[in-house]
């Protein structure tokens, strides 16, 4: 190990040393001086060399080359890393687990409750100190709300995680969902909640009374085995959702990977597509003019291709040729892309394999990192708070090793993780 690295592990583990003790505790209002090599800062997708960030409790209070330093302030230097935002994925679900571990019909029918409770407090922690301090959990997948729990739980100080936007248990039309295959005499417990026409605004409302902070339809679906995706619900009873969930506050995710099931939720008014595998230049278009944004999961179908055989060389399979072109048209679109990687598919703590497929796929690593902060914060309507470094953001920050801007696999090189002002514990 160089001695750069050696002072940069240094430096992180006594800062560690000296605010683990804080963790789960109210933020001191005590300055901290952070003095990374250069501050990426989510807002104009630069790297500055040589800026400082001062905190001061949970809060930024100042950023930039020469801050006023106060007496009271604890300095804490950290050679060759870049200091950013907290990072924020935009699709996870951490009630699910890598589906080479287990299938997902498995997962739905055969894992207790208990088990993918603790197993979800695991991948919570896993994310958190891969740098990700937000994350929008887009359903269970037969789990209940047991999400709305595990918010609670890391809000709390209970166990270690990052923010959670919960979505609960999805929507999906009648009939159209999983687990299949079975006896259709018998009523299999489903991966979501069915409901459709009036009974589609109800389900909402009690979704969002039970906790949900964010909506999720699933806009089309594989009707039975072997099919592609067709529509489920129409444009009609979309709206009616999109009505009810923005009159409540909250947002809509859209899961659409066929052009009319993208069709219709844009048409809806929905917040964000997610997927969008089989997206037109037409439909891009469409999705920018209404101000919808694609969330392209890349990593997702990624890590489908190489559970079946792939290795990852030419030739590619022929969803991951089709899901280049249509991640190339979004591209060319101009469509507001946000970063997530239906993270659960894959493994918890992995997050960052989305950013790097995204800038392997032709999208600048600067565009990248911005999408994953400041990008991926407003879309999620919590740009107020989070994705930037500001005074008066909160402190979530994560240092990395080396200059992501330069190489994206930086960020699989966590240094520290900032929540809130505090430095979270890499160990116990």
């Amino acid at each position: 190990m160089r001695r750069r690295d050696v002072l940069a592990a240094g430096s992180a583990a006594l800062a560690t040393m000296i605010w683990a003790g804080r963790v789960g505790a109210q933020a001191p209002d005590r300055a901290l001086l952070i003095e990374p090599d250069a501050v990426f800062d989510g807002r104009d997708g630069l790297r500055h060399a040589g800026w400082k960030v001062l905190v001061r409790g949970e809060t930024i209070a100042a950023v930039g080359p020469d801050p006023t330093i106060p007496a009271d302030v604890e300095r804490l230097p950290l050679p060759g890393m870049t200091l950013m935002p907290g990072l924020i994925d935009a699709h996870v679900h951490l009630f699910l687990h890598p589906y080479n571990e287990a299938p997902w019909n498995d997962q739905v029918l055969k894992e207790p409750l208990a088990l993918r409770t603790v197993r979800a407090v695991a991948s919570a922690r896993a994310t958190l100190l891969a740098g990700f301090t937000t994350v929008r959990d887009l359903g269970t997948e037969g789990a209940g709300y047991a999400d709305v729990g595990l918010k609670a739980a890391i809000a709390q100080g209970i166990t270690p995680g990052p923010r959670l936007l919960v979505a609960t248990r999805a929507l999906v039309a009648t009939g159209s969902y999983g687990p299949k295959g079975f006896d259709p005499g018998f009523d299999v417990p489903q991966g979501a909640e069915e409901a459709d026409g009036a009974a589609l605004v109800a389900a909402a409302r009690r979704q969002i009374g039970r906790g949900a902070d964010v909506v999720k339809l699933y806009a089309d679906y594989r009707w039975g085995p072997g099919e592609p995706s067709r529509p489920t619900f129409s444009t009609e009873e979309m709206r009616a959702v999109v009505e009810a969930a923005h009159a409540a506050g909250r947002q809509v995710a859209a899961h659409a990977s066929s052009a009319e099931g993208m069709r219709r939720a844009t048409l809806a008014g929905v917040d964000t597509i997610e997927h969008g595998d089989a997206g037109t230049a037409e439909i891009f278009a469409l999705m920018k003019a209404r101000g919808v944004a694609l969330c392209p999961t890349l990593a997702a179908g990624d890590s489908i291709e190489r559970y079946r055989g792939w290795n990852g060389a030419a030739p590619e399979p022929p969803g991951i040729v089709a899901k280049r072109a249509s991640f190339a048209a979004a591209l060319a679109s101009g469509v507001r892309m946000c970063v997530g990687g239906d993270t659960g598919v894959f493994s918890h703590g992995a997050n960052a394999r989305e950013l790097e497929l995204m800038a392997a796929w032709g999208m600048k690593p600067a565009d990248v990192l911005l999408a994953a902060t400041g990008g991926n914060a407003a879309i999620l309507g919590i740009g107020d708070r989070f994705g930037t470094i500001a005074a008066g953001k909160v402190a979530d920050l994560v240092a990395v090793r080396g200059d992501p801007m330069a190489d994206l696999s930086a960020l699989r090189r966590v240094a520290m993780v900032i929540k809130g002002g505090r430095v979270v514990p890499s160990t116990g």
